[in-house]
C-alpha cells in the first residue's frame, strides 16, 4: 500500500512534467524549434558540472546542479520569462513567489522545504553556489544564440549592449567566463548579427 509521502513524491514527480511544455525563446542549436524548460535546465546542470572550474571560489556542485534542476519548476506556473521582456520581468518575482509556494508544498514538508530553500538561494544570487549558479544560467542561452547566428536576438531586436547589460553579473559568477562573452559579442557584432545599440 501506498504511504502519504509517497504519493505525494509521485504527485509533484508527475505535476513537474509541466516543464516540458514551457517553451523558451532560445533556440536548438539545429534552429528546428525553441527548447523548453526542461531542457534547459538539463543543459543548465551539464555546464555547471564541466564549466565548475571557472567559478571564481570553490562550490559545491552537487548544490549548483540540484539549483539547476530546481530553479525553473515555478515557471510550470508563472510561465518563463524571456530576460529582455522588461513588462514581462516587472512582475516576476511576484508571480514565480506564488508558483513557489504551491509547487514546493505538493512535497513531503522537509522536502519541499529543501527545494523552496534552494530556489530561494538561486534566486538571491549571495551565496558562492548561486552566484556560480547564476552565471552558467545566462551562459547557456547566450552560448545557443551566440550559435545560431543571434537567431532569438534578432527576433526580439535586442542590441549587442542589452546582451551585455542583461548578462553582467556572469562577470561576477564566472569571471574568465563573462570575459568569452565579450568577445563572442564582438565576434556577432562584426558578422553582423546584431547592432551596436550605441
Amino acid at each position: 500500500m501506498m504511504t502519504d509521502r509517497l504519493q505525494q513524491q509521485i504527485a509533484f514527480l508527475l505535476e513537474i512534467d509541466k516543464l516540458k511544455q514551457i517553451i523558451r525563446q532560445t533556440y536548438l542549436l539545429d534552429e528546428t524549434r525553441k527548447e523548453n524548460d526542461a531542457e534547459h535546465s538539463w543543459h543548465f546542470a551539464m555546464f555547471a558540472l564541466i564549466l565548475a572550474e571557472y567559478a571564481p571560489e570553490p562550490v559545491e556542485i552537487l548544490k549548483v546542479i540540484k539549483m539547476a534542476l530546481v530553479h525553473d519548476l515555478v515557471e510550470i506556473d508563472a510561465g518563463d520569462t524571456f530576460l529582455y521582456d522588461e513588462a514581462g520581468n516587472a512582475d516576476k518575482a511576484e508571480r514565480e513567489a506564488k508558483a513557489a509556494d504551491r509547487i514546493f508544498a505538493l512535497l513531503p514538508a522537509e522536502q519541499g522545504a529543501e527545494l523552496r530553500a534552494l530556489w530561494e538561494e538561486f534566486e538571491a544570487k549571495e551565496t558562492p553556489e548561486a552566484k556560480f549558479a547564476g552565471a552558467i544560467d545566462r551562459f547557456q542561452p547566450f552560448l545557443h544564440n551566440c550559435n545560431t547566428q543571434g537567431r532569438a536576438w534578432q527576433e526580439h531586436g535586442i542590441t549587442a549592449d542589452r546582451v551585455l547589460q542583461s548578462n553582467s553579473h556572469i562577470s561576477i559568477g564566472a569571471p574568465t567566463l563573462w570575459n568569452r562573452v565579450q568577445e563572442l559579442v564582438d565576434e556577432m557584432v562584426a558578422e553582423g548579427y546584431i547592432d551596436t545599440g550605441k
